[in-house]
Parts: C-alpha cells; sequence; structure tokens
C-alpha cells in the first residue's frame, strides 16, 4: 500500500504539473487509507520501512512518505467524543452486529446532524444506508422506501425481529466463506509457500463456490497459477 500510495502522489503530481498554475509550488497533499477489514491491518505506512537499510549517506537519500490510516476495526468506543466526526459515524454504523446496534447508532447520528445546516450529510447518509449498507447486510430482502435517516429508524425498529435472524443467517455465510478462504491459503502456502497480496485479496473477495472449486484443484494442481485458472 505504501508503494500504491506513492505511486498514485507521483501521477496525481505528474498532472497538476502540466496545468496552467499562478503558483510554481505543488499543493501538499494528506494520503488516507480507509480500511474496513476484518483482520488487523499490518501493512508499512511510511514507504521507506520497506526498503533494505542502505550504507553511509544513502540513507539520506530514501523517499519518505507517510499515508493516514483510518483503521475501521481500530477505533475506540469509549473515548469521549468518539463518532462526533464522518468517519467514525461511518465506521460504528458498519461495525453495528445487528439491526438494534444499528438502530442505536442512527439514533446517535440523528441527534448529532440535527442540525438544517447538515441537510446535505443527511441524505448523503439515508441514501448510502439504503443502499448499500441494508442491502450487503441484508442481500435479498426489498427495502422499503424511505426519505431520511428517521424513517430507517423506525424501519428498523419495526423489523427488529425478523431482519436479526436474517442477520445472523448472512453472518453465518460470511463465516463460512472467510474459514474456507482462511483453509485454502493455508494449503497453498504449504504446497507454494505464502500468497502474496494480490493472491489474498482474490481469495477473500471469492464466492463460496470459487473457493471450493480452487481448493478441489489445490492437490494436482502443479502450480498456483493452475489453481486458479478457471479456463
Amino acid at each position: 500500500m505504501a508503494v500504491r500510495i506513492l505511486t498514485y502522489l507521483g501521477l496525481l503530481y505528474q498532472d497538476l504539473a502540466r496545468q496552467p498554475t499562478t503558483t510554481r509550488k505543488l499543493p501538499p497533499v494528506l494520503p488516507i487509507v480507509l480500511y474496513n477489514g476484518k483482520r488487523p491491518w499490518g501493512a508499512a505506512t511510511e514507504i521507506h520501512e520497506l526498503i533494505e537499510p542502505p550504507p553511509g549517506r544513502l540513507a539520506d537519500f530514501l523517499p519518505r512518505l507517510r499515508y493516514l490510516l483510518l483503521d475501521e476495526g481500530a477505533l475506540d468506543e469509549t473515548a469521549p467524543l468518539a463518532f462526533q466526526n464522518l468517519a467514525a459515524a461511518l465506521f460504528r454504523l458498519e461495525k453495528s452486529p445487528n439491526p438494534a446496534a444499528l438502530e442505536q447508532a442512527l439514533g446517535a447520528l440523528i441527534e448529532w446532524l440535527n442540525d438544517s445546516r447538515q441537510d446535505s450529510l443527511r441524505r448523503a447518509f439515508t441514501v448510502w444506508i439504503k443502499r448499500v449498507l441494508l442491502p450487503g447486510r441484508l442481500p435479498g430482502v426489498v427495502i422499503p422506501e424511505v426519505g431520511n435517516l428517521l424513517e430507517i429508524k423506525t424501519m428498523l425498529a419495526e423489523s427488529v425481529v425478523e431482519w436479526t435472524e436474517q442477520w445472523k443467517q448472512q453472518g453465518k455465510i460470511e463465516g463460512k466463506i472467510e474459514g474456507e478462504a482462511t483453509l485454502l491459503e493455508r494449503q497453498i502456502t504449504r504446497r507454494f509457500g505464502p500468497p502474496d497480496a494480490a493472491t489474498h485479496e482474490r481469495i477473500h473477495t471469492a464466492t463460496i463456490e470459487q473457493i471450493e472449486r480452487w481448493g478441489d484443484r489445490i492437490l494436482d494442481a502443479p502450480t498456483l497459477e493452475a489453481v486458479f485458472d478457471d479456463h
């Protein structure tokens, strides 16, 4: 990720350097990585951490670039004002383990955004919850039309029992997929060595059918590429 951020920043600055400007200086950039994965973030946040220590004065010329990591799983919910910002509010909604917890998080968000100047934010959260969050947690469930956060909160309160059971079933499915993915990764490590980041991402974003198909090939496949060859 640190290498990717360095590349993105270089491409951004190249693009900006081509554009007409009234200043000779490039603008400062704050690189941010927003992470909502289940596993703890373990990647380097500074590019020089990935480079072998050079001898002597060569160390003065190592590239330096750090990105700001916003790790959803590391959020301290007990801290004062822990959710009084947009990123933390988003994290709390995503981390809600059931409809009742989501309803509680929504109540705090509604109270926080209870100001006419926050109309656009309320609309943005409403659209995201209805089109992204709820369909992801409740696949196949028809989400009623809602116009604002308060209506979503009311809908959750009315459907809490029914949706909690469906939420649990979805969690079991996700847990099964994660377990199968972890097993496949262990088998790959024993046969071909630790998988790279791209292979890890491919495994942990696959469907259960894909993982099972790859698992069937792991014993006979001569190469790692053959494991994933679906043609």
